[in-house]
């Protein structure tokens, strides 16, 4: 009897370009952590739900990241499921930013769509989603 046939493997998340986006969401958590240990530690009093909403952030920056690094089929779905919640968390915070500033009386990573960072909290998920896509494709 003829052994059935194997479908091919995703392919890795980490490799070319995804070494790229890797060291982004690196570099981003990096920040994130470091902007919302510093403000949390400061000045919580002045901004809690801005300085809650940075440490958020940080931390989903950091399970990004390490879903992106590994290539296992979990780490694909922990990927989706955080750079998802990431556009989700930029396009929410970015939309209530704008619509009641006061509620915002310091910025937040994803404030205003990441305007702070240059606009690439907005832009850093839908090329993290269209990464997993692309490589989730098979061959």
């Amino acid at each position: 009897m003829a052994e059935p046939q194997q479908t091919p493997l995703n392919k890795p998340l980490n490799k070319g370009p995804g070494r790229v986006l890797v060291a982004v969401y690196g570099v981003f958590a990096l920040s994130a952590g470091a902007r919302a240990s510093v403000q949390i530690a400061s000045k919580f009093h002045e901004a809690p739900l801005a300085y809650s909403l940075s440490a958020l952030a940080a931390v989903v920056y950091i399970v990004a990241t390490v879903a992106l690094a590994r290539s296992s089929a979990a780490s694909r779905r922990v990927a989706f499921a955080a750079v998802g919640f990431e556009l989700l968390g930029v396009l929410t915070v970015g939309t209530l930013s704008l619509a009641d500033p006061a509620a915002f009386p310091d910025a937040t990573v994803w404030s205003e769509y990441g305007q702070g960072y240059g606009y690439v909290p907005l832009v850093l998920p839908v090329i993290g989603l269209w990464w997993l896509w692309r490589t989730g494709r098979r061959t």
